[in-house]
């Protein structure tokens, strides 16, 4: 019987500002202090988390000091902060274009899943709030994340926030261009190298194209993320594109440096195709990035200990460092997986 994972690890990285980037192991490690991509991604495993029974209560209360942590990162003119040191000081001027979408797309999450109706109202104004800088940054996974997220406040309003759906189309519509431009017969895809998070510009799109009812949103992220599972998956299994030296065209790919991100986002990629396409092929490849945390990877290794998961997977084994991305990525592959019939009100990744 299929069981919501432990969110033991995630409480134990998580103090009453946020949680921690990194760990030495299992332990916390507090001199690299916190930053909003990771309270981001661990508001959005709570609300996830508060979908089960078992865990309610302890994600909610999760859940409220990572929100607080987000109202606190976000600036009068709607950017966010990143860095924050353990002495709760913020460390930058303005966090990096990647933070700011990561933050959007947590918001808009809240704002559609989130069981508290304050906080789906506190999401929405941060959503209005950051709007107009949204599709700004000029970095394609920046915009990309803002779209999840944006894909999401999207349905929450209705279909009805004219604001949100033009940004959208213009996200959607960038993606296109830059599909057009690099792909040809042999390499379908936005630029001219996967590097990091490769699979969540499929995904941006496939979101896209299924809240405006835009077929060739739909059709280009359908052949990008087909492209991907060309190039990452072998005999059904997941070998992510390693962050030690990218795959750039016509060049060899890098196999390791391997992160718990990149099966995170297949995982989420595929499940958008489902849902979009219909087809039910996609929820296997789903499965596929789910089983790479499992031990079905390139060095059959498993990569997670009750609720942990060790940061990276490289050719001599495992990083046995635990820190935030790695985990929150491994507890938002398992929660989005959940069975129909798991005691659970199934998020719509």
């Amino acid at each position: 019987m299929w069981r919501p994972p432990s969110l033991d690890h995630l409480r134990a990285l998580t103090d009453d500002v946020g949680i921690a980037q990194h760990a030495i192991h299992d332990i916390p490690n507090r001199q690299e202090g916190y930053c909003t991509d990771d309270v981001a991604r661990a508001f959005m495993v709570a609300i996830a988390a508060s979908a089960h029974e078992r865990h309610r209560d302890e994600a909610l209360g999760l859940a409220r000091v990572y929100l607080a942590f987000m109202l606190d990162a976000q600036m009068p003119d709607g950017r966010y902060h990143n860095f924050m040191s353990y002495s709760r000081t913020w460390l930058d001027d303005v966090g990096t274009p990647d933070s700011n979408g990561r933050a959007v797309w947590a918001m808009g999450f809240g704002m559609r899943f989130a069981l508290r109706e304050a906080w789906r109202h506190v999401c929405a104004e941060r959503i209005d709030r950051a709007l107009p800088h949204v599709d700004q940054s000029g970095f394609v996974r920046s915009s990309a994340y803002a779209a999840l997220g944006l894909a999401h406040a999207y349905e929450a309003s209705g279909r009805r926030h004219a604001g949100v759906e033009a940004t959208l189309r213009r996200i959607g519509a960038d993606l296109v261009a830059r599909f057009r431009i690099h792909s040809d017969a042999t390499w379908e895809w936005f630029e001219n190298e996967l590097t990091y998070d490769n699979a969540r510009l499929p995904e941006a799109l496939l979101r896209i194209g299924t809240v405006l009812s835009d077929p060739e949103f739909v059709e280009v992220g359908r052949k990008t993320l087909d492209f991907y599972e060309m190039v990452t998956v072998e005999d059904g299994m997941f070998v992510p594109i390693g962050n030690a030296g990218w795959y750039v065209r016509n060049a060899r790919r890098t196999r390791y440096a391997q992160q718990p991100l990149e099966a995170t986002a297949l995982v989420d990629a595929a499940l958008a195709a489902e849902a979009a396409t219909g087809e039910k092929r996609y929820l296997r490849l789903a499965e596929c990035g789910l089983e790479w945390f499992y031990g079905r990877n390139s060095r059959n290794a498993v990569m997670v200990s009750g609720g942990a998961c060790f940061d990276g997977l490289e050719e001599v084994g495992v990083n046995r460092n635990m820190g935030a991305e790695s985990t929150l990525a491994y507890l938002s592959s398992v929660l989005a997986l959940a069975p129909p019939g798991a005691d659970v009100l199934r998020i719509a990744r």
